[in-house]
């Protein structure tokens, strides 16, 4: 596979991920996530695909509904084994006091991927907020 090849199904996973988190489909998400998966972020550690999976649920249960914007990504490739950042933008809307509100977060994830199979998974996945913002909203 050429470089560019690799960089494209490296961002697909990336953009992979985002959709399989809005439309809830961890279908997608065990496309992307080797068994062995890791994700991390502020207070808390997620390890293996099956119990990073139950964050779909999770997502479910916290948010009305979300959606997930891949911007820029910087990869380095060596051999079956890669590593970047993914800087992403994340809404998450909210019921809140008889209305809505709109948590909006700047993401940066330090990830980890590994060719399985022909195919590039995460295995690892750090997400840092670099600020967030909650906008109110009506009805």
């Amino acid at each position: 596979m050429s470089r560019l090849e690799d960089e494209a199904a490296l961002r697909r996973t990336a953009e992979v991920y985002a959709a399989g988190a809005d439309r809830r489909d961890k279908a997608l998400w065990t496309e992307v996530m080797t068994e062995d998966c890791v994700v991390e972020g502020p207070g808390f550690r997620i390890e293996g695909r099956d119990a990073v999976l139950g964050s779909i649920d999770l997502l479910e249960r916290m948010f009305l509904k979300t959606q997930h914007r891949v911007h820029n990504q910087l990869v380095t490739i060596q051999g079956d084994r890669a590593e970047g950042e993914t800087y992403s933008t994340a809404d998450h809307l909210v019921a809140a006091d008889g209305g809505k509100s709109l948590l909006c977060w700047s993401i940066r994830y330090q990830d980890q991927w590994r060719r399985e199979g022909g195919a590039w998974r995460f295995s690892q996945r750090t997400l840092i907020v670099d600020w967030e913002e909650t906008r109110t909203m009506g009805q």
